[in-house]
């Protein structure tokens, strides 16, 4: 336990990406809180429209879309000073979205410098892609399911939990887009990719731990020894389905 506690130690963050309905926000508290990380979700968002005195449906409306609203609140994150953000990120004019980008990468970066923590969206797993210290990890669900689960959580009828889970999808799948020109259904974004139609969301935790410890593992394996082809020797023979060109 205490070896495995220390390969952990050595990652700096996990990022969760959800289709909305499939419990993702719920893994990523209860894993945050097995772990003993902060979860860093909505977070960020709440602090802001307390220091600009606004409500927190407000910034909520606007939280991981490409707007004005959003380049206000984060231009305001000069004056924002939770624990977490102990590395400040560079006070910013926003005047566009590629500086809006700027100020929000710059903000996800300073949470993991300050370390063990788990992002929920905000394209943290486009903007920490590079850092092998991070997990990536993706929550899906058949469409079913997740309107069963946003009907039960959200105590709505059945159509407006579907097209609650339109409208939330949409704007996510835009926000990467524009800001990334990434697609978050893109599973090579991901180290692992969870689906909860079956699996319950304990169950998901475990599975995301167990690869966390996995990729912890792979630290001081050099970048030119990663890849599924290494320790492999050859096939026998070549394959029976290749072809010449016609």
């Amino acid at each position: 336990m205490d070896e495995m506690q220390a390969l952990i130690s050595q990652m700096s963050a996990i990022t969760i990406s959800r289709e909305y309905g499939s419990g993702g926000g719920e893994i990523a508290k209860r894993l945050a809180a097995r772990l003993g990380w902060q979860l860093i979700d909505h977070e960020i968002v709440l602090r802001v429209a307390q220091a600009l005195n606004i409500t927190e449906a407000e910034a909520e409306v606007h939280d991981e879309h490409v707007e004005d609203m959003v380049t206000k609140l984060l231009a305001s994150m000069s004056v924002v000073q939770p624990a977490i953000f102990a590395v400040a990120p560079t006070p910013l004019m926003i005047t566009d979205a590629r500086t809006y980008r700027i100020a929000l990468n710059e903000v996800v970066e300073a949470a993991v410098t300050k370390g063990h923590v788990v992002i929920v969206g905000r394209g943290a797993q486009v903007v920490l892609a590079k850092r092998r210290d991070v997990l990536h990890a993706r929550i899906v669900a058949p469409l079913k399911r997740r309107i069963e689960y946003v009907m039960r959580r959200e105590s709505l009828p059945k159509n407006d939990a579907q097209t609650r889970i339109q409208v939330k999808e949409h704007d996510r799948a835009r926000y990467l887009q524009e800001q990334y020109r990434f697609h978050p259904q893109d599973a090579h974004l991901y180290d692992l990719v969870i689906n909860t139609g079956v699996l319950d969301l304990d169950s998901a935790v475990d599975l995301i731990c167990v690869a966390l410890q996995h990729k912890a593992q792979r630290l001081p394996v050099t970048t030119g020894e990663l890849g599924p082809v290494k320790g492999l020797p050859p096939y026998p023979g070549q394959p029976g389905d290749i072809r010449p060109p016609k």
